[in-house]
């Protein structure tokens, strides 16, 4: 099998020291720290080594000091946590002892406001128990025709060829499902410009996590930054505005339709700029994880044809054709295990967003004091060699029912603990849906020569260089002949 060239992708490492299975009780006095680099006066040097590439940062203190590295940049004390039963006692025992870094809220919160992503404490717990229902399995069972109609709808337009913009086809795809399961309406025309509009949203905010502050957003050089807010603001504030037009008796069963009867029943704890902050975070979250960890699947399948054959097999047996629905999916799981394979080696979200500790705490046997931050680069955990063996290879039977059991948290693309990830049940759906459809379809393959795309973190995982593969029409024997496959509807 092909293997990651790690000295290309700095998010596979392996051949660590030896981790912590169950939380300790405190065995280091108060005022000691974890080892880590050296800081000099102020450790300002270590936040540069992370501006330029905080992958390749994590993963050599990581080697050099372990699963429990201390970083001293004043004014802060930040911890990098890689160890999977640390992890879970930090975001799971001690949640209420944490919340997310406040730098990073500022800047996600100028697209998003303050919406389940942002809101803390409990004002979140409101948002997070009004939320759920529309997440739940069985409201994303509901979801699995409108995706489908989607990819379906999308995969007839496509033009296979030598070289097909996979990548942007798949989240052109992605954000048409956000916006119909949100708005019953289509991205249409507005799919390229939305694309580019969050890409230059992500390069932005990333690199303003390594700044104190902002810059004033009406300086002559933000222009871009402002024109990207007035884009997607617009595109949510015309659908709100469009539905509010409609008498109620019409409106859709979507979740645009859910949050305004969430606004019609108590307009003081949901105003409209609260629908409008949940419909930016829905079509932002909704869209961009699913798209790259798509775009990373078919880079996978790509480079492994047996496991797309195998896949490809699987799917006609249990679909015979026929269009994805919800009592199948279940039933596709050589096709799960080959996205969560993915997921784990090109995971969307590499790097949690950062917690402040709000009073003392003890972890891992450490005594950390109030307003310790804490880093938790989850694809320091997913390429670990202790969980998964030549992490680097590619072996979607790893998730196997049968296969040796991977201890608890060392694979958590959606995060973990209470605030996991709101929408995980309908981006594992929207996945599956879309790849087993893509499978009946079409077949995967790299151009002559083509090396692995370089992995480029932005907030979320994408390649560095808009990912292209060859794309041919899968056919079949009809009649001693060939012929494009047949849809059973």
């Amino acid at each position: 099998m092909n293997t990651t060239n790690s000295s290309q992708c700095p998010f596979h490492a392996s051949g660590m020291p030896s981790a912590s299975s169950d939380p300790v009780p405190a065995a280091h006095p108060p005022g000691a720290w974890p080892p880590g680099p050296p800081s000099g006066l102020t450790g300002w040097g270590l936040l540069v080594h992370m501006a330029r590439g905080l992958p390749a940062a994590l993963t050599g203190w990581r080697q050099a000091y372990g699963d429990l590295v201390h970083l001293r940049m004043w004014p802060e004390h930040q911890l990098v946590v890689s160890d999977p039963a640390l992890v879970r006692e930090l975001l799971v025992s001690h949640h209420g002892a944490i919340v997310r870094w406040e730098r990073g809220i500022e800047i996600f919160s100028y697209l998003q406001g303050n919406s389940v992503l942002i809101a803390e404490q409990e004002p979140w717990a409101a948002k997070r128990q009004a939320l759920q229902p529309a997440f739940a399995p069985k409201s994303v069972k509901g979801f699995v025709a409108t995706i489908a109609a989607a990819a379906g709808s999308a995969m007839e337009r496509w033009q296979p060829g030598a070289a097909m913009p996979i990548e942007s086809e798949l989240t052109s795809l992605a954000m048409d499902v956000i916006m119909r399961m949100m708005f019953s309406g289509e991205i249409g025309g507005e799919a390229r410009e939305m694309e580019a509009a969050v890409h230059q949203a992500l390069v932005t905010g990333n690199a303003e996590m390594f700044w104190p502050a902002s810059a004033p957003d009406w300086l002559p050089w933000k222009r871009h930054k402002r024109r990207v807010r007035g884009l997607l603001a617009g595109l949510i504030e015309r659908q709100i505005g469009a539905r509010l037009a409609m008498p109620q008796d019409d409106w859709p069963l979507d979740l645009l339709s859910r949050l305004l009867e969430l606004h019609r029943a108590d307009a003081a704890a949901w105003p409209l700029a609260a629908v409008r902050d949940e419909c930016m975070t829905a079509f932002l979250a909704g869209h961009e994880t699913t798209a790259a960890s798509l775009s990373w699947w078919a880079w996978c399948m790509a480079s492994h044809p047996e496991a797309q054959e195998k896949a490809r097999q699987e799917v006609e047996a249990v679909l015979e054709g026929r269009i994805p629905d919800g009592e199948a999916l279940p039933r596709l799981g050589y096709l799960a295990q080959t996205l969560n394979e993915t997921m784990r080696l090109y995971p969307a979200a590499p790097i949690l967003m950062s917690r402040r500790a709000t009073r003392a705490l003890t972890l891992g046997g450490w005594q950390i004091p109030a307003r310790t931050m804490f880093m938790i680069p989850v694809f320091l955990m997913h390429q670990d060699a202790r969980w998964f063996p030549e992490p680097q290879a590619f072996r979607p039977e790893r998730f196997a029912l049968d296969a040796p059991p991977i201890p608890r948290g060392a694979f958590m693309p959606f995060g973990t603990g209470p605030r996991v990830c709101l929408g995980q049940h309908l981006a594992l759906a929207e996945m599956t849906v879309i790849a087993a459809m893509l499978l009946q379809r079409f077949a995967l393959a790299k151009g002559e020569g083509q090396r692995e795309p370089e992995a480029v973190l932005n907030i979320s995982l994408r390649p560095k260089v808009p990912l292209k593969l060859v794309v041919r029409r899968v056919v079949r024997a009809t009649n001693g002949g060939c012929a494009d496959r047949a849809f059973k509807t």
